[in-house]
């Protein structure tokens, strides 16, 4: 077996026990992404250099018998939106597309302790605003299930990477489900961590109440170890919360006997294709099996979230994007008569059409004589939202829906028709409108074998039992176990 073939626990232990030296791994997995890269473009830029120093830098001190971290010498892709000191942070837009950070995330600073390496940062849909990575400036990322599909969005890149092996974990964010989507076209895990578990520190925003870092997998273990690394309060971070450590994988255990899981029917049974719907229920049938409790529970103002969500979500973004104005940061426009000038064509010529189309909307329900109408009324039925789930945790440990109502579509199918695409978030946005944790795991494959995901949601900080469940349901099941032919 090539060693890029294995999990991030597999190559960690090799690496420890010196079954394999750290430039060994990195030759590996180079090599795989020459050979790979240029049918998948998941890579927006990859560092090189600066990993073989890195992994030079590991070598010496494991081999003086040093302790190197628990990701010591392990190859990780990063979502170009995150901040990495000397390497360029696009956000995929031609705003920031020389933009190099001074300065690490915490979240790279975390990975960089624990003795990670990173090899490159991903392609992603503009400012993290799609469902599918079209709408980045730089590339298309293909998904390696099908070439001629997307991989999702807005953190395709990353999810591509892990599924053709071409790191053995990433990072991405997740405002609306740009994590857990993405993972289940891909057929890999993706984790959405509770709002606060994780510091956005170093993050661009793109919806600030809503936007949480999270890691991907070839694995639910590779999910917890990453999560270990990264998790923790952050002083930078003003919503960061403080609730101590946690060592989540402890909670790699296969029993859920007892366990209540509560399934929403009515809210599931719109507009989900047919072959989700069946995996679906073979998902209820495994948990069921594997001795959880199945129970019926009513999320009656979930089908709201999706209003919801692309209120608060684009308010947010217009006033964010505020900042990129041609004069402190980003792109700025060449030729211009005078400042209302320079403004304009900046920002006209630097932002994307789904990215102007969201400051618009933005703009709009915050300005005068709309904002009670819609953005004050969209904040209230959060409540609703947040208080629905509460209700519901009252009945059940976790709950489980699918992760996308279809699998992953040909490029361009939806593009002409925003709405259709907004769409394929309708059951990822609750758990950021609800602040929750939510994990998509592979859980099955349509008639054409493409990948479906099963999401599965908790209550906030109980990462653990989310965990738990989603590990029993991987380890009763094949699908993960499956490989993109590419």
């Amino acid at each position: 077996m090539e060693l890029y073939n294995l999990t991030l626990r597999e190559i960690s232990e090799k690496i420890k026990n010196k079954e394999v030296s750290i430039k060994e791994v990195l030759d590996n997995v180079f090599q795989r992404i020459d050979d790979v890269e240029k049918k998948v473009d998941a890579y927006v830029t990859l560092t090189r250099d600066a990993a073989y120093k890195r992994a030079e830098e590991l070598q010496e001190r494991l081999d003086r018998g040093e302790d190197i971290g628990i990701l010591g010498g392990v190859p990780i892709a990063i979502k170009d939106n995150i901040c990495t000191n000397g390497v360029k942070t696009t956000c995929a837009s031609k705003m920031l597309e020389n933009f190099v950070p001074i300065y690490d995330a915490t979240v790279i600073k975390r990975l960089n302790d624990a003795g990670a390496i990173v090899i490159g940062k991903t392609n992603m849909d503009e400012f993290a605003m799609g469902s599918s990575t079209e709408s980045s400036y730089i590339k298309k990322t293909k998904n390696p299930w099908d070439l001629e599909k997307v991989p999702g969005g807005s953190s395709g890149g990353s999810a591509a990477a892990i599924s053709s092996d071409m790191a053995y974990a990433a990072l991405g964010s997740d405002t609306g489900g740009s994590i857990r989507q993405p993972a289940s076209y891909c057929s890999v895990v993706g984790l959405k961590p509770t709002y606060g578990l994780i510091s956005r520190f170093g993050l661009i925003a793109y919806a600030s109440s809503l936007d949480q870092i999270g890691p991907f997998g070839k694995n639910v273990e590779d999910v917890a170890l990453m999560l270990n690394v990264i998790a923790g309060h952050d002083e930078k971070d003003t919503t960061s919360a403080d609730i101590g450590k946690k060592d989540y994988t402890e909670s790699i255990v296969n029993d859920i006997k007892g366990l209540k899981i509560g399934v929403p029917h009515e809210f599931v049974n719109e507009g989900v294709h047919e072959d989700v719907k069946e995996a679906y229920y073979h998902a209820i049938e495994t948990l069921k099996s594997a001795g959880a409790e199945i129970i019926d529970i009513d999320l009656e103002y979930a089908k709201y979230s999706l209003a919801t969500y692309y209120i608060i979500a684009t308010a947010e973004a217009s006033s964010n994007l505020g900042r990129y104005d041609g004069i402190r940061y980003g792109y700025r426009t060449s030729e211009f008569d005078d400042l209302d000038d320079l403004y304009n064509k900046s920002r006209t010529e630097g932002f994307g059409t789904e990215v102007k189309r969201r400051i618009m909307l933005g703009t709009y329900v915050l300005s005068s004589g709309y904002y009670d109408a819609y953005y004050k009324r969209a904040q209230q039925v959060r409540t609703l939202i947040i208080d629905n789930f509460k209700k519901a945790f009252e009945q059940c440990d976790a709950i489980v829906i699918p992760t996308a109502p279809n699998t992953a579509f040909k490029f361009g199918a939806k593009t002409e028709n925003p709405l259709e695409m907004y769409l394929e978030d309708i059951y990822t946005v609750p758990v950021n409108i609800a602040g929750l944790p939510g994990i998509s795991v592979p859980g099955g494959f349509d008639k054409d074998h493409m990948p479906i995901g099963i999401q599965f949601i908790s209550k906030a900080f109980d990462e653990e039992k989310l965990l738990r469940i989603a590990y029993t349901f991987e380890q009763n099941t094949d699908y993960h176990k499956n490989k993109p032919n590419i």
